[in-house]
């Protein structure tokens, strides 16, 4: 691994490793392995110094996010998986530092090396010098060790964190790359190649192993603090500033029903929308300052509104009829620090609830016939209007339109609700009145009785009943009826049928009339559509 951004420090901990590393190779003294013990003591030691700055960075994070949870959360969890990821690289390094220590035959706890920690204490390690321990677990026999899957682990974690960085921040991805780099050596003189694994861990002594792996998780921790600070840089990368700020209102509606609430979303124009604003209702005084500029302030008593996404929200129940005036103050931190305070006023109308009822053909309702019936209310969809009926069903057809079945004569109450702003609200009641069908008339050839020509009246098919002048439509059925008159010796003669058409008997009867006889359609009974029987009147006709 390389050595970006390296403090004095670590440049100096790092020369001392490659000269330590070399009187190494030339079989020097154990005062020259104790002193290994050293320089690993020392990258330890820089290993907490970045761990603490790290915790004070992840601090930051946290009293930004509190701030600002909308604006900071995207890099805050971002921040959040590059600590996880770096702990985890970092514990499997010192896994392996326990591993190999194990390996070594020091691995339990009363052997003194590893801490119930979890710290590993060099001075106490035993066979410095040797190398079958580190080769065993990290390169193995069959070039299967340690080494190659942590080779892959520094890989993945190098490549995540550039793939956080802007392909413009060339720097930052520079010094990621040095500080985790994992290329192969260049090739010897007589063109031998090394792979990463072998250069570092291959025949090399337990004293020299355990400071390299140190310098590892410095460069772990490194890498962490670098990115964790441009994570840090991200959140106000994109903020912008604006030249005019401007209060603005916008109300669900400046008219409004008696009974239901006025709402207005309270904001100022270009404002980031994750930065708050307060917002303040009542009255307020102006004072214009020495630079002629006015200064507002709020007087006597006064409401602050809960701000949503930016946007003050405002509601007031509407319980007096006319124009309402409101207004107040709205401040916003600007990039000085003192707040820029705009004032607004704004009205709206109060009116009573405008429902409206209507029967479609008539104005009342009847029973045993689909009683066509509009329901509205002014600035409500018709979707979101629900009535109900007393003595009566009431079924939609679409919106607005609806038909009613009355069940007896008598009344009838349509009430009426409106979902507005989510909340049910009653609009009021309209009253009817339910009456039965009216009797139909019975008519041959079109006459209600009267005189009528023999030829005109033989020559009809049958009796009909006929609703003159109703609206709706609909029809009787005659189910019985009697024709019925004098012969020439003045007795009477009747004949009866069931259905509504003349018979044989009948128009034989019809055949005889002379001029001036009277003739009569009695005891006529239909049914309606409200399925009951009516007796009808009966019509008498004069012979022409």
């Amino acid at each position: 691994m390389g050595h970006g951004k390296e403090t004095p420090r670590q440049k100096m901990i790092g020369m001392m490793y490659l000269v330590l590393t070399a009187m190494l190779a030339l079989n020097v003294s154990a005062e020259v392995l104790d002193a290994f013990g050293a320089v690993d003591e020392g990258l330890v030691k820089t290993t907490k110094n970045y761990t603490v700055k790290n915790q004070q960075l992840y601090r930051d994070f946290n009293e930004q996010y509190a701030q600002n949870e909308t604006k900071v959360k995207p890099w805050k969890d971002k921040a959040d998986e590059v600590k996880r990821r770096s702990d985890e690289l970092y514990e499997y390094i010192q896994d392996l530092k326990k591993e190999i220590i194990a390996d070594n035959g020091q691995g339990e706890l009363e052997d003194g090396v590893i801490t119930a920690e979890g710290e590993i204490i060099n001075e106490k390690i035993e066979g410095k010098d040797g190398s079958d321990a580190p080769s065993r677990v990290l390169i193995g026999p069959n070039m299967d060790g340690k080494a190659f899957e942590l080779k892959k682990k520094i890989q993945e974690y190098r490549e995540y964190l550039i793939s956080l960085v802007d392909e413009k921040d060339l720097m930052v991805i520079s010094s990621l790359e040095t500080n985790l780099e994992t290329k192969a050596p260049p090739p010897s003189k007589d063109g031998t190649q090394k792979k990463w694994e072998v250069k570092y861990f291959a025949h090399m002594p337990l004293a020299a192993v355990m400071p390299l792996l140190s310098k590892m998780q410095v460069d772990v921790r490194n890498s962490e603090s670098e990115i964790v600070q441009y994570l840090y840089r991200q959140i106000d990368a994109g903020s912008f500033a604006v030249n005019k700020i401007e209060a603005t209102v916008i109300p669900n509606s400046s008219y409004i029903l008696q009974g239901n609430e006025y709402k207005a979303d309270v904001f100022l124009a270009a404002l980031d929308t994750t930065a708050p604003p307060l917002v303040y209702i009542g009255n307020y005084d102006s004072v214009k300052n020495e630079q002629g500029v006015y200064e507002y302030n709020m007087v006597g008593s006064y409401d602050s509104l809960d701000v949503v996404e930016g946007k003050g929200k405002f509601s007031r129940l509407s319980t007096l009829l006319g124009k309402q005036n409101w207004g107040g103050l709205i401040k916003v931190m600007g990039p000085d620090g003192n707040y820029i305070t705009k004032p607004f006023k704004r009205e709206y109308q109060i009116a009573k609830p405008n429902l409206v009822v209507s029967p479609t053909k008539m104005n009342v309702f009847y029973v045993g016939v689909d009683n066509p019936v509009s329901i509205s209310i002014a600035g409500v969809p018709g979707n979101k209007i629900t009535p109900s009926i007393t003595n009566a069903s009431i079924r939609k057809q679409r919106d607005g339109e609806y038909i009613v079945l009355p069940k007896r004569p008598g009344n009838s109450l349509i009430s009426v609700r409106a979902e507005i702003d989510g909340v049910s609200k009653n609009m009021g009641v309209a009253p009817f009145r339910v009456k039965a069908l009216p009797d139909p008339t019975i008519q041959v050839a079109g006459k209600k009785g009267g005189k009528i020509q023999r030829n005109v009246f033989s020559a009809q098919a049958g009796v009909f009943a006929v609703m003159e002048g109703f609206d709706f439509d609909l029809e009787f059925k005659i189910t019985e009826f009697t024709v019925s008159t004098t012969d020439r010796g003045g007795y009477f003669i009747g004949q009866t049928t069931k259905g509504n058409i003349f018979t044989k008997a009948q128009k034989d009867l019809m055949k005889d009339l002379r001029r001036g006889q009277r003739v009569n359609i009695e005891d006529v009974k239909a049914i309606g559509p409200d399925g009951s029987v009516r007796n009808l009147a009966p019509i008498v006709f004069e012979i022409i």
